[in-house]
């Protein structure tokens, strides 16, 4: 089985700001959702091998040498076949709405040197591969598909510059090209009363140049200019690709399905707005001078505010258009990525209570409103409701911020965010002079802080527990001191760090938690390392002063990241990338790190 998957870090990904493709370095495109990022899938081979589908163009190279690269500073990815007969490059990218319409995907094949024959087989399967398809040859170079997508139909037209036919439902070409010659093929979802941007002759080329230069623009919008840039750019054009241009919102991750652990059942569907990922994803993108993204996500934030829960609730999770209901099902017919079975779609969390996300939020709308645009009348009133919801429920036993389903408890890290939440009103209201019961805030919150420094406080291992009554550590704390809640140098934080390190730290990778006796967060199948936590430990290392320590693990960390400086959501045994891929949280704690890193290091007078 594991010659028909390719290891999750073999990916490259390209996006046009509604949808992301994985490429593998085959050339072969193994998951593509259309035309949204929670559409159902056309393309899903990366989560079954034989029915997933997939759109596949590689030159026929005995023993050819791969390589991927993107173009610098874009999502314009190249893919290339070295061999003693030739040397061939696929090219992708799907291009925004200012480089023409979206939902395209454009994929150039070029011989470099020799004459190369290149293969072409564009197998869609709709809905998830649930449903059947019907193609049509509309001439030698023009396919198209129908098939049912959820509730309605999608059509996708193939256009090509050489002759395809028809094969089983399936778009093949065979094609030879002598050194510097060049095959294009465009995929593209059919608009009702639009145009077809593809019947335009130049478009292949037209769009590749727009396309290539929204990207440069977009990244010289970049503030950063401290040490590892390349690789904050990298993390900045990661995050872009997974923020939904429609609507403002950010996915975790744009995939569904991929294991936490081969062969184990922690198979989730990341395609959805958390608001905790969200939250943090503001931030990083606000410290490298991107405000725009940032107004647009607080434009969605504040939607979810007008639509509290009765109770004045949030939830954790959103559709990216906002919806509400996320139901989860699972997909028996599609065998899983190596057979990591089942296969999810939709996220039964979004009914957790997870009471750490009013802290994030709270958090990124009063940075937000220091670093970006004031906020105005309507969206305090939602503020000051979910402080008071806080305020009445910060007691509440939850799931916290890993979404365990062995049962809720009194979670360290929700009782932190809870204080930040309730603090960073305080600041807002003080600041800016609106009204709010001040003295019932200050009073709840530092009833919160006095309840974590003695019921969260263990004085036989000198640390702060998992939960109360825990005697397990769990990797979220290291955000007490990002947060302020805990000075990074306090004895208290110092004594927690050190036993962080011991029971949870391998070198620069860090396991969220350990599963013991002593907790069971009630799901199958055991962890990696949490590439996010790495980062945390990371910036705790940097806060408190010890800078080569720091610097020495953030560029080890660096080192883990695939050919082209992306992250999954953890590590493996062997280093190997696992769990849905790229995840913004990764990305955002990697630009967070290098930041505070880098700043310091400066300050300090440490050279390059």
């Amino acid at each position: 089985m594991a010659g028909r998957y390719a290891p999750i870090g073999e990916y490259g990904v390209i996006g046009d700001l509604h949808t992301v493709a994985l490429v593998g370095m085959d050339g072969s495109i193994d998951f593509l959702c259309l035309p949204h990022f929670d559409s159902p899938s056309v393309f899903a081979a990366l989560v079954d091998a034989e029915r997933g589908g997939r759109f596949q163009i590689a030159p026929v190279l005995e023993g050819a040498t791969r390589k991927q690269l993107y173009l610098p500073d874009t999502n314009v990815l190249l893919t290339r076949f070295l061999a003693d007969d030739g040397v061939a490059e696929v090219s992708d990218f799907m291009p925004v709405e200012d480089a023409g319409q979206a939902h395209n995907l454009v994929r150039r094949a070029k011989t470099v040197r020799g004459e190369v024959r290149f293969q072409m087989r564009c197998e869609p399967r709709f809905d998830y591969a649930r449903t059947t398809h019907t193609a049509e040859r509309r001439s030698d170079t023009e396919m198209l598909f129908r098939g049912r997508s959820g509730n309605g139909e999608l059509i996708l037209r193939l256009r090509s510059s050489v002759p395809m036919r028809l094969d089983n439902g399936a778009a093949v070409a065979d094609f030879t090209l002598a050194a510097d010659t060049s095959a294009w093929f465009v995929l593209e979802v059919v608009l009702a009363h639009e145009p077809s941007p593809s019947a335009q002759p130049d478009y292949p080329s037209e769009s590749f140049k727009q396309t290539v230069n929204f990207w440069r623009r977009w990244v010289a919008h970049n503030t950063y200019r401290g040490r590892w840039r390349e690789m904050v750019n990298r993390s900045a054009l990661t995050l872009k690709l997974l923020t939904s241009r429609q609507h403002g919102s950010i996915v975790a991750a744009p995939t569904f399905g991929l294991p936490e652990t081969i062969g184990g059942g922690r198979n989730w569907d990341y395609r959805y707005a958390w608001i905790r990922d969200s939250s943090f994803t503001l931030y990083g993108l606000m410290r490298l001078g991107y405000t725009q993204e940032a107004g647009a996500f607080m434009r969605w934030i504040t939607a979810r505010c007008r639509e509290l829960e009765p109770d004045g609730s949030l939830q954790i999770m959103y559709g990216l258009d906002g919806r509400h209901s996320l139901p989860e099902e699972i997909l028996p017919h599609l065998e899983g990525y190596l057979g990591s079975g089942p296969v999810r779609v939709g996220n039964a969390a979004f009914a957790n209570l997870q009471l750490d996300i009013y802290g994030e939020l709270l958090d990124s709308v009063y940075l937000y409103d220091k670093y970006g645009s004031p906020i105005g009348y309507d969206t305090w009133t939602d503020i000051a409701r979910l402080t008071d919801w806080v305020c009445a429920n910060w007691r509440r036993p939850d799931e916290s911020i890993w979404e365990v389903r062995g049962g809720r408890q009194e979670f360290l890290y929700s009782r932190v965010m809870c204080w930040v939440a309730i603090d960073r009103a305080i600041r807002l209201a003080t600041k800016r002079s609106f009204p709010a019961p001040l003295a019932r805030w200050h009073e709840v919150r530092d009833t919160i802080y006095q309840d974590v420094f003695t019921r969260f406080w263990d004085p036989t291992r000198q640390a702060f527990m998992q939960h109360v009554g825990a005697t397990t550590l769990d990797a979220a704390a290291l955000l007490m001191p990002l947060v302020r809640f805990v000075s990074p140098t306090d004895p208290r934080w110092i004594s927690t760090l050190r036993a962080i390190e011991r029971d949870l730290v391998s070198d620069s990778l860090v396991y969220r938690y350990r599963l013991t006796d002593h907790f069971s967060d009630g799901l199958t199948g055991q962890e990696g390392t949490f590439s996010m936590c790495s980062f945390w430990y990371v910036e705790c290392l940097s806060r408190m002063g010890d800078l080569q320590q720091a610097r020495f693990f953030f560029e080890k960390m660096l080192g883990y990241a695939n050919h082209l400086g992306l992250y999954g959501e953890e590590m493996g045994p062997q280093a190997q990338h696992l769990g849905n891929f790229p995840q913004a949280f990764t990305h955002l704690a990697l630009i967070s790190a290098a930041y505070d890193l880098d700043r310091r290091l400066s300050a300090a007078g440490h050279p390059d």
